[in-house]
């Protein structure tokens, strides 16, 4: 995924609507910033069903804001994987592994928050093993 920061939120640009980075960004895959400062940073990341994530997880929460489509989230210590779709909000809780996936036919658009400077991480001495392929 590509991340553009045309579209960043600053004080120079107090709006923006996702349809109009839609149809600036075109097809999935995209990612672009809307918000980034030294305290936290907003994504909105558009995917296609079958378009491949990481097993992962953050030192601190994540959550996201789904603006359409329909997702998935299998989080470490969850039996099942956490099924969502437009207008509801979910959570991975700091050091939980989770994996997203997209289910349907069609992109799925959601609005990620997170810490500064947090980033993907995979290793950890009491790693669960990855989910099988069949829940991807």
């Amino acid at each position: 995924m590509t991340d553009r920061d045309a579209f960043a939120l600053s004080p120079e640009r107090l709006t923006l609507g996702i349809e109009e980075m839609k149809a600036q960004y075109g097809p999935p895959p995209w990612a672009a910033t809307l918000v980034q400062n030294d305290r936290f940073v907003v994504t909105v990341i558009c995917q296609a069903p079958g378009h491949p994530n990481d097993w992962h997880y953050h030192l601190s929460d994540e959550c996201w804001s789904i603006y359409e489509g329909e997702l998935s989230w299998t989080l470490e210590g969850q039996p099942e994987p956490i099924h969502v779709t437009a207008g509801d909000w979910i959570i991975a809780p700091a050091n939980t592994f989770h994996l997203i996936q997209v289910h349907g036919d069609r992109p799925a658009i959601r609005i990620a928050a997170t810490y500064a400077g947090e980033y993907h991480r995979h290793e950890r001495d009491d790693a669960p093993p990855a989910p099988p392929a069949s829940t991807r």
